[in-house]
């Protein structure tokens, strides 16, 4: 059974392809647009189809529109009430419905040849709930919990799977929710709604919760499965945050006791669920399970053995949950995803045809992660381009910048180099056989969705990656999924002791994270990047900029290269050359 997925209706867009079970690929709009999360959640933009990663999707399997036998649209227009009548203000939300209900005949004219009586409607949070329960390794019976700002009336589902079955245990209706509580904080705070919440987070830890018994008043579990959680009184508790703006520590406060009260709510709802199920396993999904923080709190102090978060936790993770939910509806059985690196890659010969049409010079190293290894080691900043793009928000190894951990300086550095707020703390990515010793935390933590203590022996070790809170987002490494990864991690511990390397996305604010190589040339080329690590071949920033061939020693062989200067480029003779005004990146 071929089945394809779709998110469209409010953020994130996206499209996954599931065949006979198995999920063959899965890819966010953003990527192809470069819009950052496809389109902002207005109703005005819902008709609005992931057409770009939907037709991937299919060319990856070699299959058109008219071969697919379902289509799973993640939101059920049948199953929403008027926003009026959940106390909500949204005057346009009729336009979203109405967009949504129209969905097949939208997909039908993105996707030429695609039947619309294909298309089923699949419950938001069911969706949601499918892409953790149904894509989780080690998960015929296991517990579900899906909370985000909002689906067709509301905003959260506690869920169990046995076998290939869902089975709905609690929902909790609208107006209350936990995740546009945190959507309002975000622009209370001057930033982005549905957009910034990462950054509330960070800010948090700056902060001391001293306004926690006032909102307790307005956000708390109600001891039956649901919430409440709407109505907070922002104003009265810290002047708002005019966008662009310094934060003072009033509002730090507020993020910090914002942050305690999501975190005390989520345990009192895991611990219900695991009252009704009794299961070992939870998986979590939604946009506010890319709360790590919270994510860590809930694996330490809940009543749950393991806690597994789905990588593309957000809207985006709909597309998959609703593709796994129709096959196995279909009797199908499922398979767990076989990783998070489900985008699009390229063959070292497209590669290394991208780099000649753009006329830039580049070298072919013996050995990649030993070169990489020494640069990091010499306190470069690396653009790492490597293997299939991640689904979901998260910067896995795959379109990553990477640096030097040992090196204080080297956050502020890589904030003025993503053009971010300084507050906001990096990455480390670390050995999957070395992580215990240097972070404490639930391990193993490949998709980088739990913040882990720091061995107070260790901060000062790996200054760059530890933030104010002594905490950092870890991301493991095994040999056996990443041997690439691995062996540079390796190569830079022998260099340098640490087998722990900055790890954050590769973009600019405001950007989404690079997805194809014309993105990652274009990145490097804006941003003061020194190596760019693309396949098996490596761009030097001096080299870039200045034009000329690598020295034979670098592992280069003759003809490898293509010269770029100013004032004309020129590549290779034939239909790979770069003659071109506007450097072949078009």
């Amino acid at each position: 059974m071929r089945v394809l997925g779709i998110n469209a209706l409010f953020h994130d867009p996206a499209a996954a392809l599931v065949i006979d079970g198995r999920t063959v690929a899965a890819a966010e709009e953003e990527r192809f647009s470069r819009r950052k999360h496809g389109k902002r959640p207005v109703p005005f933009s819902a008709w609005e189809m992931p057409e770009k990663s939907a037709a991937w999707c299919l060319a990856q399997a070699g299959l058109r529109p008219q071969d697919l036998d379902a289509v799973a649209y993640s939101f059920d227009p049948s199953l929403a009430r008027p926003t009026a009548a959940m106390g909500l203000e949204d005057p346009w939300d009729h336009l979203r419905l109405a967009y949504a209900r129209e969905a097949p005949g939208f997909l039908a004219d993105a996707l030429p040849g695609l039947d619309p009586d294909l298309v089923r409607f699949v419950p938001h949070h069911m969706a949601h709930a499918a892409s953790g329960a149904l894509a989780a390794p080690d998960a015929r019976t296991c517990s579900a919990l899906v909370l985000d700002g909002r689906g067709e009336a509301t905003s959260h589902l506690a869920a169990r799977r046995v076998g290939d079955r869902l089975e709905p245990l609690h929902g909790q209706e609208l107006p209350h929710s936990l995740g546009l509580v945190y959507e309002e904080l975000t622009e209370h705070l001057g930033f982005l709604r549905s957009s910034d919440e990462y950054k509330v987070m960070a800010l948090a830890s700056y902060g001391t919760p001293r306004m926690l018994g006032e909102l307790r008043r307005h956000v708390h579990a109600t001891g039956d499965g649901g919430f409440r959680a709407a109505g907070v009184p922002w104003a009265e508790l810290c002047a708002p945050l005019p966008p662009g703006q310094a934060w003072s520590q009033e509002h730090a406060d507020l993020a910090a006791s914002a942050q305690a009260v999501l975190e005390e709510t989520l345990l009192d709802l895991v611990r219900w669920l695991h009252g009704r199920t009794h299961d070992r396993l939870l998986t979590m999904a939604g946009g506010v399970a890319l709360n790590c923080v919270a994510n860590s709190r809930i694996a330490r102090e809940g009543p749950f053995d393991r806690v597994w978060v789905q990588p593309a936790a957000g809207d985006a993770g709909t597309a998959l949950g609703g593709a796994l939910l129709l096959a196995a509806g279909a009797g199908e059985p499922v398979a767990p995803m076989p990783g998070a690196a489900l985008g699009r890659r390229w063959s070292d010969a497209e590669l290394e045809a991208w780099l000649k049409t753009a006329a830039v010079p580049y070298e072919k190293p013996a050995d990649l992660a030993g070169t990489v290894a020494r640069a990091l080691a010499d306190d470069a900043v690396v653009a790492w381009f490597q293997g299939g793009s991640e689904y979901g928000p998260r910067a896995l190894g795959h379109r990553s910048l990477l640096a030097h951990p040992g090196r204080s300086g080297n956050l502020e550095r890589l904030n003025d180099v993503k053009g971010r707020e300084q507050f906001r703390p990096v990455a480390p990515m670390v050995l999957a056989d070395r992580a215990a010793e240097i972070f404490h935390g639930p391990l193993p933590s490949p998709y980088m969705l739990f913040v882990h203590d720091v061995a107070p022996e260790w901060r000062e070790r790996v200054p760059a990656v530890v933030h104010v809170d002594g905490t950092a987002r870890i991301q493991t490494v095994d040999p056996a999924d990443e041997p690439l990864l691995a062996r540079m991690l390796g190569a830079f511990e022998h260099l340098t002791g640490l087998p722990v390397v900055v790890n954050t996305s590769l973009n600019t604010a405001g950007r989404p994270m690079v997805d194809d190589p014309r993105d990652a040339l274009e990145c490097f080329g804006s941003a003061p990047v020194d190596l760019l690590a693309i396949g098996p071949f490596v761009v030097r920033r001096g080299a870039f900029f200045a034009g000329g061939q690598p020295d034979a020693a670098t592992g280069g062989a003759a003809g490898t290269y293509a010269a770029a200067g100013p004032g004309g480029t020129r590549g290779p003779d034939g239909p790979g050359g770069a003659d071109r005004a506007d450097g072949g990146l078009r």
